[in-house]
């Protein structure tokens, strides 16, 4: 694709955003580069501006990857403002659904069978319509009740499209300097990339629901819904139906007799074990994502968005939330040394004095009083203060604990996350960093290497040595840039760029003027 489709694509992204009042944080941003700012003030030239954004609905109205790319934003105040982090928390992954004519088509194409031999029953009517797919109930030819999940047709390459601009303008993003270089955008959306990509195959979804089924098989009060993979494909996935209520139900919870305290903590206990325990995590727990059955069992469904996190980052993440809640503030600035987050030249007691200046005031009240949004906040301050780049691998988890956080509170308002929370993290420390731990995982090592040609062990120490707890990071694309296009970066070629960028602005903004006179 072209800079100039590009540059087009973003005008009119642009123009949405500023009819949202969506540019006016962006703009105003000390922190904003200032070609970015001058785009912004271009793309609301001429646009009615509310007094209020609404960062949610503008997301929505560019369309399904923008809703994605938004749902991912929320997580990150540090980049796009706490207004507009708190407004697309409220981001519904909702569309209008797809003609079932084409829906049975997709489902006929994909198997290459009648629908009539796959299902005794389909209705035509879908019970949830999202960005990506839409899901239906059927009875299959053998007599279970299923829900099918229906890929969007052709929603695979509106997303590559929209990525590639994506990938476009973060590079130049980034490649301006300063606080844009921190940010890392390329890995930000690097990072999205990979998992919308994840979304968009539902083998892979029906697998990651199957393996995260088989780890917390021994976990009481939890379950995943099993997958028919004959009934299974690319853009097809079949799994059992569930009867249950919303967990944001709390009215129908509460006729049903079920103990919203104890649900609570069992969902939060659920997040931990996954996340800490396991290092493998449904990272999309949403309220549209779980039900609860009878007995007060969680089920959770939608596994298109699935994190990991290695052994190394998952005892560090361990140790920050040990020292968090037993006030411990000089550990917890050691590991981030440690997992080289923050940049050696800093003193690990100036710090520790950062870090006590936000854990203190959460320590021993609850939620409802001070959430784990407010303290995520702290953090990303302290992070822009101290140096800390972003740690891509560390998103979906700030994502993850933020819904968590708003559906225990919503259960029951007086939850105690650290209290909660406490016991269990210290019990998977001991286990983890005891002594028997340590013995156990020395004599293991000790029997595999001994297996090993010494020849053997040299070149998997060198193909992996000893790092920090940040993962690799994905190769990033090629992405040339505007002013590079003749040689090097010349600031005397801003001039006509910014003309170029006002003519297309001016022109979608005569597009977009035209259309609404008329």
């Amino acid at each position: 694709m072209s800079p100039r489709k590009h540059i087009w694509r973003l005008l009119s992204w642009g123009r949405i955003l500023a009819s949202h009042g969506a540019l006016r944080g962006i703009e105003q941003d000390p922190h904003t580069p200032a070609p970015v700012a001058r785009l912004c003030r271009i793309a609301r030239f001429g646009a009615r501006i509310p007094d209020v954004p609404d960062y949610a609905g503008a997301f929505r109205a560019i369309g399904p990857a923008a809703i994605k790319l938004g749902q991912t934003l929320a997580t990150r105040p540090d980049l796009v403002g706490e207004e507009a982090a708190d407004n697309l928390l409220e981001l519904q992954d909702s569309l209008p659904p797809v003609p079932f004519a084409a829906i049975r088509a997709e489902v006929e194409s994909a198997f290459g069978r009648p629908l009539s031999e796959l299902y005794a029953e389909f209705e035509e009517q879908p019970v949830g319509a999202a960005s990506i797919a839409q899901v239906h109930r059927a009875i299959t030819t053998d007599g279970r009740r299923v829900a099918v999940k229906v890929l969007r047709p052709g929603i695979r390459e509106k997303f590559a499209r929209d990525i590639q601009t994506y990938e476009w303008a973060a590079a130049h993003l980034e490649a301006l300097g300063g606080e844009a270089t921190r940010l890392r955008p390329r890995l930000i959306i690097a990072n999205f990339k990979r998992w919308t990509l994840r979304e968009l195959d539902l083998r892979r979804e029906a697998a990651s629901a199957s393996e995260l089924a088989d780890m917390m098989k021994g976990t009481h009060g939890y379950r995943i819904p099993a997958i028919d993979w004959d009934r299974t494909c690319g853009r097809v996935m079949t799994l059992e139906w569930i009867d249950g209520i919303k967990i944001s139900d709390t009215a129908a919870l509460k006729a049903a007799g079920i103990d919203l305290e104890a649900l609570a903590k069992r969902l939060v206990i659920a997040f931990l074990t996954q996340a800490v325990h396991l290092g493998y995590f449904h990272a999309d727990m949403h309220q549209g994502n779980l039900f609860i059955e009878p007995d007060g069992t969680i089920v959770a469904i939608d596994f298109g968005i699935m994190g990991r996190i290695n052994r190394q980052a998952r005892i560090w993440l361990g140790e920050i939330l040990h020292g968090l809640t037993t006030g411990n503030y000089r550990r917890v600035a050691e590991i981030h040394f440690e997992a080289q987050y923050v940049p050696s030249y800093h003193s690990v007691d100036e710090f520790t004095t950062a870090l006590r200046a936000v854990g203190e005031p959460m320590r021993g009240r609850p939620v409802k009083d001070l959430s784990v949004g407010q303290m995520l906040d702290g953090l990303f301050a302290i992070t822009r203060d101290f140096d800390m780049s972003t740690q891509p691998h560390l998103l979906l988890l700030q994502k993850t604990m933020v819904m968590v956080e708003g559906l225990a509170t919503q259960l029951y308002p007086d939850i105690n996350m650290w209290d909660v929370s406490g016991p269990f993290v210290s019990e998977w420390m001991r286990d983890e960093l005891g002594p028997e731990a340590a013995i156990a995982r020395g004599i293991h090592r000790g029997l595999r290497r001994i297996m090993r040609m010494p020849d053997l062990i040299e070149r998997i120490e060198e193909r992996f040595p000893l790092k920090g707890a940040a993962p690799e990071q994905p190769p990033l694309p090629d992405i040339p840039l505007i002013w590079d296009r003749q040689g090097k970066p010349n600031a005397n070629r801003w001039p006509g760029y910014i003309t170029a960028f006002l003519l297309g602005g001016i022109s979608v903004w005569a597009a977009w003027h035209i259309g609404w006179m008329g």
